[in-house]
């Protein structure tokens, strides 16, 4: 047998039941997405989630604890998104200075869909608390923010004092960027402008500039 035979006739297979609970749960979260975005999390219920997905409540309370960690786990997955989106941007372009600024335009975009923007931007703060949605803004932004700090410092374009702190204050730079999208009249039309100035603010950062 071939490594890749050996591997497949190892790997464990999952049970029907195990199937039906993935699917259960990828419903729930489908249909809670929609509903956290239409009717926003205040005017959402778990029973209106559990007729859409066609479940019962107690399925619900199967996958979920409640509410709120329903909500996480819609909140997670969008993050997951758009931070999937933004290395498989980055990851097309073999200069790190345009690929980092490729990775910034993305996010901003992303910021302009309706679900990501209500989702992070708009529902979260109320639904989890704001220490709360900052450490999972943490987790997944801030890290990939490092990540790019570092090799952007190690390539000579940031100053290499202090890299944490610069990682922090991008952090929070296209945190507001993203919350000023979010919560515009017309984000579209205010999207050439953010990222003018996000752009300008980046390339302040970068030595001798």
């Amino acid at each position: 047998l071939g490594v890749c035979d050996y591997t497949r006739r190892m790997a464990p297979v999952k049970s029907r039941r195990d199937m039906y609970a993935e699917a259960t749960r990828a419903a729930l979260i489908e249909e809670a997405t929609k509903q956290f975005v239409e009717r926003g999390y205040a005017n959402t219920s778990l029973d209106d989630v559990a007729k859409a997905a066609n479940v019962t409540r107690g399925a619900v309370y199967h996958h979920f604890a409640g509410k709120q960690a329903l909500f996480i786990a819609v909140f997670n997955e969008q993050e997951q998104q758009v931070i999937k989106r933004v290395e498989a941007v980055m990851q097309r372009h073999d200069d790190l200075w345009e690929a980092s600024l490729a990775g910034v335009e993305e996010f901003l975009d992303a910021c302009l869909e309706p679900v990501y923007s209500a989702i992070v931007w708009r529902e979260a703060i109320g639904a989890i608390g704001y220490a709360t949605w900052m450490a999972y803004a943490e987790k997944y932004s801030l890290g990939l923010i490092r990540r790019g700090v570092d090799a952007l410092v190690a390539a000579g374009y940031f100053d290499s004092n202090n890299p944490e702190i610069t990682a922090r204050l991008v952090f929070h730079m296209l945190g507001g960027a993203g919350m000023t999208l979010a919560n515009a009249d017309d984000p579209a039309a205010l999207r050439p402008a953010v990222g003018a100035t996000v752009r300008r603010m980046v390339f302040g950062l970068r030595v001798g500039e």
